[in-house]
């Protein structure tokens, strides 16, 4: 078991005759005024993956000062300098500014998931006069740095594992699984983080073991979406001040406390390690989603909050997952994840709208510290329980503007031509990396039953919808076999109905049309052929009359 030692102590303790100089000091409101001025331009790791550079912008009124500029280090819950005497690093001012200090890496003064801020000393206290801004670089020290591999195609689905043979003979390139992170601390695996010992629960993990190698063996791109439930065993896992609610599924990761902090960070640590692809018999995750659907708390829940604060809280949880994955393996990636409310059923108290949310998350990001976050979406029908999509824009909730209340297969061009501008792709200037992880086509109506040919319809237009655009990656649809609980609410998605007597145990039953297409839609020879029969649903003559850049328009008759 690989041992890791990270503290957060500080260095640089200022000198008593420091403390002790008295000048003719100015208010602080004199010294802050030039706050804005002031800005931590880049924070990262130095090639020699041992040391950290700092450099900072913004010329500053030193009057009533000592002279100097001072990096200070604080923890993710730390939001003041109250108290504080020590520094990382101090130089002198000018228009541009560079700081250098050891990242400590691996010792009890490991400084990778710190936060820094520039300020001045007044002769009693520090001024804050940057805003803090994190390592955005902890790839640098990754051991992993093998490239992401990228699938052949784009076809995924959630899959029984009981079942694996039959997803061999889909075809299955992406698959999904949920780590539950309120239920993996137990007995039987010691990993020793930040100088003290975690325990982890050796049969969960075990379970996630055979899972997660069982699919990436297989070649299968694994996706791990972490949710955090309500466990009244780990209570420091929880937001501070997050009541247990009965209408939600799960809540918001704490890093808003030492505690909290210091369990998220090790756990999140020991996932990256298990599932970095070191070991074949743990197996690879190659995409982590931190959380689901975090624009409705129902499944984030901390409590009524406005869209800044919630943001804030989910962005500090987001970033120690980002920085545990990216510094262990370099090229994995990291989302966050919205339903298809884009600008729909908002309350700006417990519900957001899935633009607003973007916005404001890679708002915080410019100012603390850009990070190559990624977008797994959800773009179901409107409604869930009729499949098909091409006439939702009936409901008055699709357009083909930003401005649209719901985005789906409808309109899905409309998500990737947002996130296609400029102040929104990634620190390397591309268009950032998007998923849809779960979707799915319900093969029975509620008024009209049965339905398999149009679910099959729905399926086949929205890949090729998926298939033609360049800036999603992958399509994960919902699900392999229906899930009686589901059903019993009128969402038969699978490929595969159920077996309706078993409770809520999912047992295969018979296959529908929807899983002959799933299984030829991204085979060139027989793609065509297999969603033919799609047309008239749709009522086309030819795809690529109603799906931009239509992949295989020129084998069309």
């Amino acid at each position: 078991m690989k041992k890791i030692k990270i503290g957060r102590a500080v260095t640089g303790l200022l000198s008593a005759a420091f403390l002790c100089c008295a000048t003719a000091f100015v208010s602080l409101a004199d010294v802050s005024s030039d706050h804005e001025q002031t800005a931590i331009q880049s924070c990262l790791i130095n090639s020699d993956k041992e040391n950290v550079t700092v450099q900072v912008s913004g010329n500053v009124n030193m009057e009533g000062t000592d002279g100097i500029l001072y990096l200070v280090e604080q923890q993710p819950y730390q939001n003041n300098l109250d108290g504080r005497t020590d520094y990382a690093a101090k130089a002198a001012p000018g228009s541009t500014v560079s700081f250098t200090f050891s990242l400590n890496r691996n010792t009890a003064q490991d400084r990778l998931y710190s936060k820094f801020v520039v300020a001045v000393w007044d002769g009693t206290k520090y001024i804050e006069i940057s805003k803090p801004h994190y390592i955005t670089n902890p790839e640098m020290v990754a051991s992993n740095t093998t490239p992401f591999s990228d699938p052949l195609t784009k076809k995924g689905l959630n899959i029984q594992l009981n079942m694996l043979s039959d997803a061999f003979d889909l075809g299955v390139k992406h698959v999904a699984t949920n780590i539950s992170f309120h239920q993996i601390l137990g007995e039987g695996i010691d990993y020793e983080y930040d100088g003290k010992t975690y325990h982890f629960d050796k049969n969960v993990i075990k379970g996630y073991d055979e899972t997660i190698s069982a699919l990436s063996g297989k070649g299968m791109t694994v996706t791990a979406i972490i949710l955090n439930g309500w466990n009244d065993a780990t209570p420091d896992l929880l937001y501070p001040g997050t009541k247990k609610n009965s209408k939600a599924f799960y809540y918001m990761f704490n890093t808003a406390t030492p505690e909290g902090l210091d369990q998220t960070r090790a756990i999140a640590s020991f996932l990256a390690d298990r599932y970095s692809g070191a070991n074949p018999d743990s197996g690879k995750i190659s995409n982590w989603i931190v959380g689901n659907e975090i624009n409705n708390q129902q499944w984030n829940y901390i409590g009524a909050r406005d869209l800044t604060s919630y943001v804030k809280a989910y962005q500090s949880a987001f970033r120690v997952f980002y920085t545990a994955i990216k510094s262990v393996s370099a090229n994995d990636r990291v989302y966050f994840s919205l339903d298809y409310n884009w600008n729909n059923e908002i309350d700006n108290k417990v519900k957001y709208g899935g633009k607003a949310v973007v916005d404001s998350f890679n708002s915080i990001a410019n100012e603390q510290g850009q990070m190559d976050w990624g977008l797994s979406y959800h773009p179901y029908p409107v409604p869930m329980t009729e499949p098909e999509f091409w006439d939702n824009d009936k409901t008055g909730l699709i357009t083909n503007d930003f401005n649209s209340p719901v985005i789906n297969f409808k309109n899905l061009n409309t998500l990737t031509d947002y996130m296609a501008q400029e102040a929104l792709k990634s620190p390397n200037g591309h268009v950032r990396h998007i998923i849809l992880t779960e979707q799915g086509f319900t093969a029975t109506s509620q008024s009209r039953g049965n339905v398999p040919q149009i679910q099959a319809a729905a399926y086949a237009y929205s890949y090729y919808m998926v298939d033609s655009n360049p800036y999603i990656d992958a399509y994960i649809l919902s699900r392999q076999v229906d899930a009686p609980s589901e059903v019993r609410s009128g969402l038969s998605f699978g490929l595969w109905e159920c077996s309706m007597d078993r409770g809520d145990d999912i047992v295969a039953t018979k296959r529908r049309k929807i899983w002959q297409v799933f299984r030829d839609i991204d085979k060139k020879k027989y793609t065509l052929e297999s969603s033919e029969f799609a047309k008239p649903i749709i009522g086309i003559e030819k795809w690529s009359d109603v799906v931009p850049n239509f992949r295989w328009k020129a084998l069309e008759k």
